[in-house]
């Protein structure tokens, strides 16, 4: 019997798992040993079973790949045109037809795919084709032609083969088979000029009548411009334009050739077409969503489009009584005189009687207009200026508001965000109104919104100083802090704005609405400053090594920002010192700074000018605090409550 060396066994004991321990960590020496003889057998029947699995696996795998190879060299296209060379070699499909297998070397190596290989389109073909009588499948161009081929899946060519109807083209019926040419390339089937022929194959109507229009003649002429099957349909993703929307046909569609100045400079087309569409009745109708809106092709058809002067033209006088009856039963020769488009901002308005008399009819009106509204709102100005100057020397008006300095801040803040705001939005919308009213100039534009943002900061900082410096700037950053009354008084108003209490609670010099709107004109400045100097030095800034993307959220910030303080002037503070019916038309204070005791009981009761006796009408100097009386008693506060508001 095969004995095995202690120090072999030692070995073994060292491998943890190959034989149990003893409780006291040493390995058992199983006296007889027969048993670690054995175990050594099965270890190395077992490592013997591990390289055999893992040499048949390489075997096998070797065989694949090699096949593989040899399956690529083997079907190379030498031995494709060794059958397919023969002009006659054809073959009869499941619906009878005979299909020609003929392919001709010397146009494949002219195609685009003169370097792929035959199997790399026909990758169905096996080792033993023709012989195993298996029909090769169809070409899978989306394995190259990823993008086209998701578009054509789309297209009503697309659904039509994807629903398996008789019929439905394919790739090939248009590109061509193994002779794919470029779309440039006078022999490709897709050249503007063969393009009716190529699509005629299958709409043979459409095609005689595209060929018989003035389009189609100018195509046959070799005019580039003249619009093809595709650059109205589209290429892959092939539309069906009947049923469309009047309003994408007008704009989508015709708009293309006819909206462009250079096609109808090049052609001395009208420059107007699709505008005065849009003017008409027609185009109203259409861009707000009438469905049964005439479009371009309800006057001028689809595919035999033909000069007005032409009399198979549904637009030539002949025929527009049975044009316009489509949509308008009952019309009549005098009806169908009507024009659709018309330029009624003309400098004559067109060439006939109602034309002349529109352009003239609209001058007159627009300077009825002008004169009528004009005077109005002369008057109504004079009138409203009138009553302000009259309300501003009324001597019940003996609060101080605002003193000079303060009024003076006000301003510049104003006029500077107002500029801001129309410069910016123009900035952000070149092609609305306000860009328009600012002479559609972007440098102008630019240049105004920049300057305007440095008056902004500067009468920010000017603000700054007066608040750190001045006796009155110091006492008015004390009374617009925010404090935990401010919390209360909302939650207070609240209750009596909802029926849940009878009167509002009382408040000082500036409530939670002033400092709320205060405050939040510090942090929009901030904001504002800071992305829009980001966006103003965005070179100087990435030259440092600031990301780009960095700038495009500054921007982003700035435009909502920007949409965030507009909407808050208007809706709060335009309520408080403008729409408020105590204070309509307007707060007078930010004129001269005062306003009525009434008025101040009222809104400020805890504020000590309220409360105050004598008048004040003589305004402190700026910089300095304004004299206040006490501080009014609580008995004195609630007498004042319980007077009635002032109408």
């Amino acid at each position: 019997m095969h004995r095995t060396s202690p120090a072999l066994l030692r070995q073994r004991t060292q491998i943890p798992g190959h034989l149990p321990a003893s409780k006291k960590g040493k390995a058992t020496t199983n006296q007889g040993k027969a048993p670690c003889g054995h175990l050594h057998k099965h270890s190395l029947v077992r490592k013997t079973s591990y390289l055999f699995t893992l040499g048949m696996v390489g075997l096998l795998a070797g065989q694949c790949f090699w096949g593989r190879a040899q399956a690529l060299v083997d079907r190379s296209n030498k031995d494709c045109l060794d059958c397919h060379s023969d002009p006659e070699l054809a073959k009869t499909n499941a619906a009878g037809r005979v299909v020609s297998l003929f392919v001709d070397e010397a146009r494949l190596a002219r195609s685009v795919h003169r370097t792929s290989t035959c199997v790399s389109c026909h990758s169905s073909v096996t080792l033993q084709h023709p012989d195993d009588e298996l029909p090769v499948g169809p070409v899978d161009c989306a394995r190259c032609h990823t993008a086209q081929s998701a578009s054509f899946e789309g297209s009503v060519h697309g659904r039509a083969l994807g629903a398996a109807q008789a019929g439905a083209p394919t790739c090939q019926d248009c590109h061509g088979g193994h002779d794919v040419m470029p779309p440039t390339d006078l022999a490709s089937p897709l050249h503007f000029t063969r393009q009716p022929q190529t699509c005629g194959a299958c709409h043979e109507v459409e095609t005689a009548e595209f060929q018989a229009s003035i389009h189609g003649k100018a195509l046959a002429k070799g005019v580039r411009e003249a619009p093809t099957c595709t650059d109205c349909h589209s290429e892959h993703r092939i539309e069906a334009l009947r049923g469309a929307a009047a309003q994408r046909i007008a704009r989508d569609v015709c708009s293309r050739c006819h909206a462009s100045e250079r096609i109808n400079t090049k052609f001395r087309l009208p420059p107007d077409r699709v505008e005065t569409f849009f003017q008409s009745y027609h185009g109203l109708a259409a861009r707000y969503g009438l469905p049964v809106a005439a479009n371009c092709g309800s006057c001028h058809g689809y595919h035999k489009i033909l000069p007005s002067a032409d009399p198979d033209s549904s637009v030539h006088p002949a025929n527009l009584v049975r044009t316009c009856g489509q949509c308008h039963p009952g019309a009549t020769e005098k009806f169908a005189l009507s024009r659709v488009h018309v330029d009624v901002r003309g400098v004559r308005g067109g060439p006939d009687l109602g034309s002349q008399i529109n352009w003239w009819v609209r001058r007159i009106y627009l300077v009825l207009i002008a004169g009528t509204v004009g005077g109005m709102l002369i008057h109504n100005g004079l009138l409203f200026w009138r009553k302000l100057s009259r309300r501003l020397r009324s001597a019940e008006r003996t609060v101080l508001r605002m003193d000079r300095v303060q009024r003076w801040q006000h301003g510049l803040l104003a006029g500077s965000f107002a500029v801001l705001a129309l410069t910016g939005f123009a900035l952000s919308h070149p092609d609305s109104w306000l860009a328009y009213l600012l002479g559609n100039s972007e440098p102008l534009r630019r240049w105004l919104h920049r300057g305007a943002a440095v008056v902004l900061l500067l009468t920010s900082l000017w603000h700054l100083v007066y608040v750190f410096v001045s006796p009155a700037g110091k006492q008015l950053w004390l009374d617009l802090l925010p404090r935990a009354r401010d919390f209360r008084d909302l939650l207070g108003t609240m209750a009596y704005l909802l029926g849940r209490r009878p009167r509002r609670p009382p408040v000082g010099r500036f409530g939670y609405t002033e400092k709320f709107e205060y405050w939040a004109v510090v942090w929009g400045t901030v904001v504002m400053g800071v992305t829009g100097f980001l966006i103003w030095f965005k070179l100087e800034i990435t030259r440092v090594g600031v990301p780009r993307w960095v700038v495009d959220v500054a921007l982003t910030i700035h435009f909502y920002e920007a949409v965030l303080a507009c909407l808050a002037i208007v809706v709060w503070h335009f309520y408080h010192v403008i729409f408020d019916p105590d204070v309509y038309p307007m707060n007078p204070a930010f004129w001269d700074g005062r306003v009525s005791k009434e008025w101040a009981r009222e809104e400020h009761p805890l504020d000590p000018q309220a409360s105050e006796d004598p008048p004040r009408l003589a305004e402190p100097q700026a910089g300095t605090v304004p004299t206040q009386a006490p501080e009014a008693s609580s008995s004195t506060l609630a007498s004042d409550s319980n007077q009635p508001k002032p109408s």
